[in-house]
């Protein structure tokens, strides 16, 4: 197996986005928080998982389950790719245990059998993130080349003192709280053969709405692949996400981890800036070498896959951006089209 390009982020896949991803001569697809067991698209709203904190409403479903994700994965082959990814379950599945609460017994039952179905499945990596708070961003609406649409961070203009929580967490508490969740999940993950992926804290600032970020940097990424010590225990390596606390430590983390073989698989993407405050872009107008990066992965016999992430809303797109996605995928293509050629 070597490495190769992917299309993700997807939630719900059409039969067109399939042909689409068999036009741009990918062999695989990787699904975001897919709206499965009923949910539909109710799902598919990361901020509908927040009014179940706030309200205590009960959430649609609690787990997934077995037979919806086989068919996700035939359905998927059926077009001739590979399901090679399932990142992210709802946040509302795994809330109470991330934030400690009462509840998260039940709540890692349920993960557990979530993992468990996944493997039965035959999906081989299942993403995960530690961010009770999500992603944030102060700008959404940021034009860039030929008025692109892209996003953008500032944390001088972000509230320090905002909780979206009852109180302020401290960093202790969520080690404490995920070396509770690691420590049940991993077992039932390697049982089945599912690869856990952790994903960075985007922004990857030391605390957000009250919440402590933990996967921030390099320090806490050891501390957990150590807390976590397995071969189905390794990273989501966001490039961007790393990128945005700084392209060096990017760069010595990657080297790091791909060296151990804890990268599973990469979110290939570019940024300008770096805390306290940076911005999306193109992918080949950012400020990390990416043929650096492609010569890490391949020096090392990186064999998972690459996608494309967060990219520019371009002219006349779709809300997945099938512009902006193809412009990325065929450019991280023909790069490393041209590095198998040169070495």
């Amino acid at each position: 197996v070597e490495m190769r390009v992917i299309a993700g982020n997807f939630k719900e896949i059409t039969d067109e986005d399939l042909q689409f991803v068999q036009q741009l001569g990918l062999s695989g697809v990787q699904i975001n928080t897919p709206p499965l067991n009923g949910i539909g698209n109710f799902g598919s709203n990361g901020l509908i998982g927040s009014t179940f904190w706030v309200r205590g409403d009960e959430p649609p479903a609690k787990k997934w389950d077995y037979l919806e994700l086989l068919q996700l994965r035939v359905r998927i082959e059926n077009y001739g790719l590979k399901l090679e990814a399932i990142e992210n379950v709802p946040i509302w599945f795994y809330d109470k245990i991330m934030l400690g609460l009462e509840g998260r017994d039940e709540q890692i039952e349920n993960y557990q059998h979530t993992i468990q179905a996944v493997g039965k499945a035959g999906i081989p990596i299942l993403g995960y993130c530690w961010m009770p708070t999500r992603v944030w961003r102060t700008n959404k609406s940021l034009k860039i080349r030929g008025d692109a649409i892209t996003t953008s961070f500032d944390a001088g203009i972000v509230d320090g003192d905002y909780l979206m929580f009852d109180r302020h967490y401290t960093e202790e508490e969520m080690w404490q709280n995920y070396e509770y969740f690691i420590k049940a999940v991993l077992p039932v993950a390697e049982e089945f053969g599912v690869k856990l992926a952790l994903h960075p804290d985007d922004p990857p600032v030391p605390s957000l709405g009250g919440i402590p970020r933990i996967f921030r940097n390099l320090k806490g990424f050891v501390r957990a692949m150590d807390l976590g010590k397995s071969d189905y225990h390794g990273l989501d390596f966001c490039m961007g996400t790393w990128a945005e606390g700084g392209v060096d430590s990017m760069m010595d983390s990657l080297r790091r981890f791909t060296s151990e073989g804890k990268v599973f698989y990469v979110h290939f993407r570019n940024i300008l800036g770096q805390l306290p405050s940076f911005q999306e872009c193109f992918i080949d107008e950012g400020q990390a070498d990416l043929i650096a990066v492609l010569k890490i992965l391949k020096d090392s016999n990186f064999d998972g896959f690459l996608m494309d992430d967060h990219v520019p809303i371009m002219v006349n797109d779709t809300r997945w951006g099938h512009r902006g996605r193809a412009y990325s995928i065929g450019y991280i293509k023909g790069m490393i089209r041209a590095l198998n050629e040169l070495y």
